[in-house]
């Protein structure tokens, strides 16, 4: 068996063990399903030997008394496994003989207890969760012809010699390349080792242990656990203390699995498995600390139903189903404390998607109003392992201090980084501590720098203030101003028929109304302006809509009938148009054409002012300044959003004339030099 004095020497073996899949002609991409178990299982194995050598050290052995000897090892709370425990079997001995392996490795996984065999996936019925399905895998493995070299290659992984941070570290490595090839969602598994760093030295200036007990860490997201657990070690460190209690939970199978299983060596840590925003986890406790990395754009139509009938009041209001992102925030701020701190990684959606009064906009609000967002950070791209985009650490504080109150800064981050020498994945960059250290020494300031500013709450909201305009011809006239009586909307005609081209239409007659709604609905098809559309009247006049979309009234004294020979105009009365509709008389149904205003609804981004008296004065004077045609307000709606490259923006410096032409002359002079070689 392999032994090294540095645990780090295990992960090229570790990744050694991946030839064999190469040659069983599995996808690369599928490797981490084909490796997390025995993974998992060498974690477990060497744990559970950790203890049996501590028994040992205690002067306790399984052949002085064996049922002592067993309830003892049980205290540690590793789990168990009577192959290990009762008989002191590695998995290594199991694979000295390939004639009794197969009998011998169905034996191993048996005595596993319950919850083990459960996370490892051992004999699953067809309908249960399989979580590592180890089960599975290894009879797929079997097939191939490749299960006993395999679970061989593993077994020559000594790692009892390593304490659980060690074990822990090498672990975080696995999975960070795991994520490297798998991860099909942004930041969905792993969370870089860089970025966790950069969260706890937040955290660690944001908060103070408690007095007495534990700090509590929470992250509803927390897949294998990396953020998780990197963060409760690094504050572990920076404080000095073991008293860092960890509480996670997450909805795929094999990544619980994962993190419950690491949950079992340490202390005061639990991992639920459920649907964070449809269950309630950790029932009844709040958190001084949450870290949170959610999946980005991921639909949560699937249980949309669920969402939006939870009773816990979490959600003040839902975003698009297209990305959930916005939930987790609401659900983070319900389950942090008064005096609590989160840090959650987003992408740029949720710093401007949505409108105003929309659910994105009113979610932005909510923690905005309830004076919760402290900071903004802007992440370098290429950051993360399947992903490129930039990427934001909201910092959210129930318990702000009174100068920053109703302030937000915004830090820009994204050019502190250093190319790494080899990518990982999409992943180009890192930040250095002395990147993370700006940022962190930023927000303690709390003040404008080179790469932060500071700005009230309500920087980031803004009015969207409905008008409805009526429309008005080049004069500025509508038809309100010239033929419509005040009070009313609309100017009846006495319309006898319309001719459309060489077509004449009756308007009045008609034995039903549904004869009449089908010559309205003919009408309304035709457009007004373009298709030569006359609307004969009464004493002969004709109304029309000319070219400039102006209603116009037009006389015909050759035809009293009102054809189509010798129309002139006589009167412009303005933009407007015709609103055609039915009307019973006494015998027949009528068509009735009324001349009436276009009105066009529209909406104009105004500043905002949480004083509501400046701020319909802006609004006022707003509207003054840029709207130039009649007006009535309609609703009024405050949205908020951020936009850190209009906050940040630096425009671009343009060389002048003289610098230009200089240019021009050295270039012209060095290709003078060039002929002249070029001659000789």
């Amino acid at each position: 068996m392999t032994q090294y004095k540095d645990i780090m020497q295990y992960e090229s073996d570790i990744w050694a063990a991946a030839d064999l899949l190469i040659a069983a002609g599995i996808k690369q991409s599928k490797f981490p399903d084909y490796m997390m178990p025995y993974f998992a299982l060498m974690l477990l194995e060497s744990r559970m030997l950790q203890v049996l050598k501590n028994l040992e050290e205690d002067g306790l052995s399984r052949e002085d008394n064996l049922e002592e000897y067993i309830e003892a090892f049980k205290e540690y709370g590793t789990g168990y496994n009577e192959y290990i425990v009762e008989h002191g079997k590695k998995l290594s001995d199991i694979c000295k003989n390939d004639t009794t392996f197969k009998q011998d490795w169905a034996k191993y996984l048996k005595g596993f207890d319950n919850e083990l065999k459960m996370l490892l996936g051992v004999e699953r019925g067809t309908e249960e969760s399989k979580y590592l399905n180890i089960t599975g895998v290894s009879a797929e493995l079997e097939k191939k012809g490749i299960l006993y070299a395999t679970v061989s290659k593993w077994s020559e992984m000594d790692f009892t010699p390593f304490d659980n941070s060690e074990i822990t570290t090498l672990e975080e490595h696995i999975k960070r390349k795991w994520a490297d090839i798998s991860a099909e969602t942004a930041g969905e598994q792993y969370t870089p080792s860089d970025i966790i760093s950069l969260i706890a030295e937040i955290v660690a200036v944001k908060v103070k242990m408690p007095e007495n007990g534990y700090l509590s860490v929470y992250d509803p997201t927390c897949g294998g656990g990396n953020l998780l657990f990197g963060v409760a070690d690094k504050l572990k460190n920076i404080f000095n203390t073991d008293l860092i209690l960890t509480r996670g939970c997450d909805f795929n199978d094999t990544l619980y699995a994962l993190a419950s299983i690491e949950s079992r060596f340490r202390e005061e840590s639990e991992i639920e498995h459920c649907n964070t925003l449809t269950s309630i986890t950790h029932y009844g406790v709040e958190f001084d600390v949450v870290v949170a990395n959610p999946p980005y754009g991921v639909s949560w139509k699937g249980y949309k139903t669920n969402v939006e009938k939870d009773e816990t009041g979490q959600f003040k209001f839902f975003p698009s189903v297209s990305d959930g992102q916005l939930l987790f925030m609401q659900h983070i701020v319900h389950r942090l404390n008064n005096t609590g701190i989160a840090v959650e990684v987003h992408n740029g959606s949720t710093l401007f998607s949505g409108d105003a009064g929309g659910g994105e906009s009113n979610i932005r609000k909510y923690m905005f109003d309830n004076d919760w967002v402290e900071a903004i950070v802007q992440m370098p791209s290429d950051e993360f392992f399947n992903t490129g985009i930039l990427t934001y650490l909201w910092i959210m504080n129930k318990n702000k201090p009174a100068d920053r109150k109703d302030r937000v800064i915004l830090i820009n981050g994204s050019n502190g980084w250093r190319l790494l020498k080899k990518s990982r994945g999409s992943k180009r960059r890192e930040m250095l501590p002395e990147h993370r250290q700006k940022i962190v020494d930023a927000l303690v300031a709390f003040e404008d720098c080179d790469i932060a500013k500071v700005y009230p709450k309500w920087h980031f909201y803004y009015n969207k203030q409905g008008i409805r305009l009526t429309e008005v011809d080049s004069e500025g006239k509508s038809v309100l101003d010239t033929l419509i009586k005040e009070d009313k909307t609309a100017y009846p005609l006495k319309a006898k028929k319309v001719i459309i081209g060489d077509t004449e239409i009756p308007l009045k007659g008609y034995a039903t109304k549904a004869e009449a709604d089908e010559v309205v609905s003919k009408l309304k098809s035709y457009n007004f302006k373009e298709d030569d559309f006359k609307v004969v009247c009464e004493k002969d006049k004709v109304y029309c809509v000319d070219e400039d979309n102006s209603i116009i009234c037009r006389q015909n004294a050759d035809s009293p009938n009102g054809g189509s020979v010798g129309f002139q105009p006589t009167t412009y009365y303005g933009y407007g148009t015709f609103n055609i509709k039915t009307a019973k008389s006494k015998e027949f149904t009528n068509v009735v054409i009324e001349i009436v205003p276009v009105y066009t609804n529209d909406y104009e981004i105004i500043p905002y002012s949480p004083n509501e008296e400046e701020n319909q004065q802006q609004i006022a004077d707003f509207v003054a300044r840029y709207v130039s045609k009649p007006f009535e307000y309609r609703d009024n709606v405050v949205g908020v959003e951020l936009n850190f490259n209009k906050e940040f923006y630096v425009p671009e410096t343009v060389e002048t004339v003289s610098d230009i032409l200089k240019d021009l002359a050295e270039l012209s002079s060095e290709l003078k030099t060039l002929e002249k070689e070029f001659e000789l």
